[in-house]
């Protein structure tokens, strides 16, 4: 859930419904289900999977508070991780960038900013939404056991790309 203007503008209902929807409900619903997949000592550990976003890894123009509830996302990830690994719990997070997907249409109609977020990604596009699930999938998987704690960026390249508008286009 995310509310686009400068942060000046925001009301504390503005915030707080951010906060309520995009932190609040997940850290809810992760709590409630720690005793369901709490695992016994050899047994195969359950998994977390939050969804959070790249606007909680690097500063873009997404709206200061979703930013805030996406940062505040990647360092529960972090803690419960190591709280709850002894428990057979594993926590991770994936941060998608731009995925091509109903929301993010509504936003990226409008060609100009289409254009800047292509520039601003080293795989010059969008991502797909199976790209996003695939990473899901395989964090669930018994492969994945050794991985806790992650915020996984699914960006095309898009967080670790800097000031380059398009690199060496």
């Amino acid at each position: 859930m995310n509310i686009r203007k400068p942060s000046v503008e925001y009301t504390k209902e503005d915030t707080q419904t951010v906060w309520r929807t995009n932190f609040d409900s997940m850290f809810d619903l992760t709590m409630m289900c720690h005793p369901l997949l709490k695992r016994n000592p050899g047994e195969r550990s359950s998994s977390v999977i939050n969804i959070g976003s790249v606007a909680g890894v690097t500063c873009m123009k997404s709206g200061t508070p979703y930013a805030s509830t996406k940062a505040a996302m990647n360092q529960l990830t972090g803690n419960l991780a190591c709280e709850w690994g002894l428990d057979g719990i594993r926590v991770n997070c994936v941060a998608p960038w731009y995925i091509n997907t109903e929301l993010a249409k509504q936003v990226l109609k409008d060609e100009a900013y289409l254009k800047s977020v292509v520039e601003r990604t080293p795989m010059g596009r969008v991502g797909e939404p199976e790209e996003v699930a695939g990473l899901v999938a395989f964090l669930c998987l018994p492969i994945s056991q050794y991985i806790t704690g992650q915020v996984i960026s699914v960006d095309g390249g898009f967080t670790r790309n800097g000031y380059y508008d398009s690199f060496y286009r």
